[in-house]
């Protein structure tokens, strides 16, 4: 008996560390100003192991006030970020707000810059998967703070004008 609570004891303290340094996905991407704007940063995609992924924005040179926010189909940021396509949408929903029954996977709605131009927030969404080879995997794909606001009901866009920075999201490199 007293080999096995031992056992039992030895067995529970190899699963807490395991679980204590379990790594979840993370994907980022490094925004660069289209030409004429200052807007960069980056955006770090972290699987938080319940489904959900917190996606954490970080943003300077960005003009004051809210901003669209979005995942584009392709992974090309040239010409001004045009080259990147639609919005992500792997369940062929419209365009809307975040919160909507309804809305594109890459659809953040907006971001607010502060007076100083910076966005610095954090958005927690079960639309997108890190899982490798997922289809709501982001992978690969261009992210993009937009111009203007997102009216949340235009279609297929949101209204909110050309993107004034533009990244591909990425896997990270090897970690120790």
């Amino acid at each position: 008996m007293v080999a096995m609570k031992k056992f039992a004891l030895f067995f529970a303290s190899i699963l807490a560390a395991g679980c204590a340094h379990a790594r979840f996905a993370t994907e980022t991407a490094t925004l660069q100003p289209t030409e004429g704007n200052n807007a960069k940063g980056t955006v770090v995609f972290s699987d938080l192991g319940n489904g959900n992924v917190d996606v954490k924005v970080d943003l300077t040179g960005v003009p004051p006030g809210p901003h669209g926010f979005h995942i584009h189909e392709k992974g090309d940021c040239g010409n001004n970020g045009l080259n990147a396509g639609e919005h992500f949408n792997p369940g062929g929903m419209i365009h809307g707000s975040p919160d909507a029954e309804s809305h594109h996977a890459g659809d953040f709605g907006n971001v607010i810059a502060n007076a100083n131009g910076e966005v610095h927030t954090d958005i927690t969404t079960f639309y997108l998967s890190l899982q490798p080879g997922h289809v709501r995997n982001p992978i690969g794909r261009a992210i993009e703070i937009d111009q203007n606001k997102d009216d949340l009901i235009t279609q297929p866009n949101g209204n909110s004008g050309p993107p004034i920075a533009c990244g591909v999201i990425m896997a990270p490199g090897p970690q120790p």
